[in-house]
This record gives C-alpha cells, structure tokens and sequence, in this order.
C-alpha cells in the first residue's frame, strides 16, 4: 500500500515503520474478512502503530475504520494520539447514544461495552467501516462484537497474545500472529530502560486460585497483610529502592491501605490509588505522583493499563499473579526512558520471576499463541518453586549474630546425609535446632537474650520446616504449622538446657 513519507504525528521509529509497511501488507493480500494479530511489548509504541496504519488506510481505501478499547482511559489516549496524526475522529463513550454526524467522520474509537449496548439496542448502524482494530486484543470482551463486522479486516494488538480466558483462545478468532521486537532488543536499542531485577522469596502455598484462573483477592489479602509481609516490603524498599519514585501493585484495596499506612508510619510520602477513588481525586494523586520526586503510590489494578509515567524509578510487585498478560504490563509501567533515565528497578515479593521468567527473556510467542495450554502447563507452580528457595538472612538480622561464622543450614543437603547414613529423617530437624541453639546461645549473654534471638528466627524456622517437609513429602498446611510450632518449642526448651 503506497503512502508519500510527509511527517505526520510522531516520528517513526525504523521498527515501527516495519511493523506498519508487514501489517498493510497483509490488509492488501489478505481477504476483507481476514484477522490478524500482532503482538509487540508494552512501551514499544503500538497505539502509534496502528495509528498510522489508521492514517494511511483511510487514505489509500476510502473506507473506515473502527478502534475498539477496553478502558476510558486507553480510548482517550487513542483519540488523542489519532488527532497528532491528523486522523479526525470521534470517541463512542456512554454519552454518545447515536451517530446522526458519522458522516462528518472516518475514524472512530469505541468503548467496548458501550459500542456493545448500542449496536443491541440498534440505536448506531455503521457504514463503510473496513478496519476494526482492537487494542489489548486479548481480552476476550471483544468477542461479542464480532459478528457486527464479519466483513471486516480485523488487526488486534497486544503485548501477549495468550487470551485472558484460556477456555476461549486466541488462534479461534486470529488467523495468524505477526511477532514484533522483542524486549532485549527494544533495550539494546535504547527503545526502553534496561531493569534491574531483585526477588524476595515468599511463601505463596496458602494463596487459593478463583474461577478466572488468577489468585483470589480475599487469600492474596490474608498473606499480604500481615505484619511479617509489611515489614519485608518496607525492607526490601529501604535496601533497594529508597528515595526513588515508586510504583506499588497491590492485589486488594485493604492490602493497599495497609501498605499506605505502614509507610506513612516510616515517615515516607505516600499516596493510595483504587477504583474506590473519584475521577478528579485519582486526577490530582496522578499529578502528584509526576510532579513529586521520590513519591511513592500504592495502587490497586487501574494502572497496569492505559497509564503511562515515564519518571517511574521502581516497580514493587507487591502480589502474586498467575496473569502473563498482567506480569508484563506491571512492570512495563517502569520500562519508559526519559532523558536521564536508562534503567529502572523491579522488586519482585510474588515469585512472579520465578514463574513467568525474566522480564527480558526471549518468549516465542508463536508457540504460545498455537498452544496456549502447553504454556500454562509450563509454567512453574508455586510449590516447585518453594522447594528451590534459598533463605538469605536479612542484614539487619545478621548483625545480630554477629559472633556466629555460620548461620546458614542446607535441609536439603542434610537430609540427603542422613537418610544415606540410615538415620532417621526426624534427625534432620533435631541438627537444625542445634545449630539454631548455638547461634542464638553464641551471641547472648544470658537465657532471655537467646529467647530474644529464637523468635528473631521464626522466618529461617519456617524456611527450614517447609524445606524438610518437601523431603518427606508430607506438607500440608496443618502438619507444616504443627512442625513450625513444635520446633519452637524445642528451639526454646534447648536454649534453656544450654544456659542451666
């Protein structure tokens, strides 16, 4: 499809330019009817993709074309964009009942709900539409507006192409994927910042898993809520992230509260943002968090899409997802450069890495989008992921045990050494207590400063016990806490003899 190089919008990127000439290339070839999907990462710029490919379609066609979003927030930002192209359009939103002026336009962009209900209730008929493109194509909300443009060229975008239903893939709907750059090289490209990656173990066996295959928000609160979890997020900040502008994903609005207030605590500038927040509040909180260096926002999901604040320093994964579509988008809030800024921390207390993979790896999305099943199949479970934690004791902690050389136990290594010598595997536990003992007896100076150090340990306790019971192959939640609470018990009964 010819189209004369005069600067319109933004400049192109050489990639981009690519990405438009393949994929009008198959709007040409391709039968009206056809549908394709491309998939490029978040930050690489597909709303400035698709509208060029807006532009020039309806330059060459003489037809129309129809963007369908799935957020208030993406369909202005579209409409916004379309205009720097000099594409004139107009937004379907809740007040738009009817289209008595279509004519006057040749783009529109519409809400997927609203657009829904109208085309229902009959009250809008479009004319002449030859491109339907679908932002975030793999939400499956789309699906319901598909048999009103059957004789459309269809081009969904996402930055996964995995369906947010796995009942209801992808490759049904799209006959074919086109695959844009990959993140490494966007990076390496100086497209998008380079992260800085840093994992905090925690222990996710209680979480329970809902009907949308995603963990539910009433176990992710119980676990993230509590005392041990606040204090390793504010931790975890301090070492790696302190002073820096940061961006904090909650799974809950009561986790996200108690995270405000834990920091506000500690004195940090801190503010809340959830769908409980009124329209010009979250307006002025966003304005804030542009214009304050060093702010930090808890967050609960409006902004893993259709949010874009290039200043971002740090993204905290405060939460576990078993989303693809939902880990990407997180930490691409973090991904956009600005002068000044080439690079961006990620801190990780969801075991989201261990699951999904590095943010940069490779993911041959082909084969994910064929199948689907076989990729989630893969993905690494909670469980498997446990049995390779390595305990790092805090530097804080560490100090106190300062006269120890070694404060480390492989249960692992040691039940292997046991069980090879015949012993039995209880031994195990009994070694551990003993070296925990005489940590705590070396770095004290009477019985109640060992007590003191014991209860310190109750994170390495758990650490250890849930290491052994996946030895034995017997963890349960309810024989783990026995395990936990018996070991402290006998971890204080030891101290005790030590001293007498």
């Amino acid at each position: 499809m010819a189209d004369n190089k005069q600067q319109i919008g933004k400049k192109l990127y050489g990639y981009q330019e690519n990405a438009i000439e393949s994929i009008l290339d198959k709007i040409e070839n391709s039968p009206d009817d056809y549908n394709l999907v491309y998939q490029l990462p978040t930050g690489g710029g597909k709303t400035v993709i698709f509208s060029e490919i807006t532009r020039r379609y309806i330059k060459e066609k003489k037809k129309k074309v129809l963007i369908l979003t799935h957020r208030v927030e993406l369909a202005n930002q579209t409409s916004n964009m379309l205009t720097e192209f000099h594409v004139e359009n107009k937004i379907i939103n809740s007040q738009v009942k009817t289209l008595p002026d279509q004519d006057k336009y040749q783009c529109f962009v519409a809400m997927v709900e609203t657009l829904n209900n109208r085309l229902q209730e009959g009250d809008i008929e479009f004319k002449e539409i030859g491109l339907v493109i679908i932002d975030e194509a793999h939400y499956n909300s789309f699906r319901k507006l598909f048999k009103y443009f059957k004789e459309c060229f269809i081009l969904g975008v996402t930055a996964t192409p995995l369906s947010s239903n796995i009942e209801l893939p992808m490759k049904e709907i799209y006959k074919e994927l086109l695959v844009g750059e990959t993140i490494e090289s966007l990076i390496e490209a100086g497209f998008l910042a380079k992260v800085n990656t840093h994992s905090i173990n925690v222990g996710l066996t209680s979480l329970k898993v809902g009907a949308n295959g995603d963990y539910t928000v009433k176990s992710s609160e119980e676990l993230y809520i509590q005392q041990n979890m606040q204090s390793r997020l504010i931790s975890t900040y301090e070492k790696y992230s302190k002073g820096k502008k940061t961006l904090i994903f909650n799974n809950g609005i009561r986790t996200s509260w108690y995270v405000y207030d834990t920091f506000k605590e500690e004195g940090y500038n801190i503010r809340n943002l959830d769908s409980t927040v009124g329209k010009q509040e979250r307006k002025e909180i966003l304005q804030w968090f542009k214009e304050t260096p060093g702010a930090i926002l808890t967050s609960v999901g409006i902004l893993t899409t259709g949010f874009d604040e290039p200043t971002i320093e740090t993204i905290i994964m405060n939460r576990a997802t078993k989303s693809v579509a939902l880990y990407y988008q997180m930490i691409g809030r973090g991904s956009r450069i600005i002068p000044g800024k080439k690079e961006f921390t990620l801190l990780d207390l969801g075991n989201n890495v261990s699951r999904f993979g590095e943010w940069t790896a490779d993911v041959n999305w082909q084969q994910v989008f064929k199948s689907p099943n076989y990729f989630l199949e893969n993905i690494v479970g909670d469980e498997d992921i446990e049995r390779n934690f390595v305990y790092e004791m805090p530097d804080e902690l560490r100090e106190k045990f300062s006269k120890s050389e070694v404060v480390e136990f492989d249960v692992k290594k040691e039940y292997d050494r046991i069980t090879n010598s015949g012993l039995k595997s209880k031994t195990v536990l009994e070694n551990s207590i003993a070296q925990h003992v005489k940590i705590c007896v070396e770095n004290s100076e009477d019985v109640y400063d060992a007590w003191t150090l014991g209860n310190l340990l109750k994170d390495d306790i758990s650490h250890r016990v849930k290491q052994y019971s996946y030895c034995i192959i017997k963890n349960t939640n309810n024989y783990i806490k026995w395990l936990e609470e018996d070991y402290k018990r006998q971890l204080r009964t030891k101290i005790s003899q030590e001293f007498d």
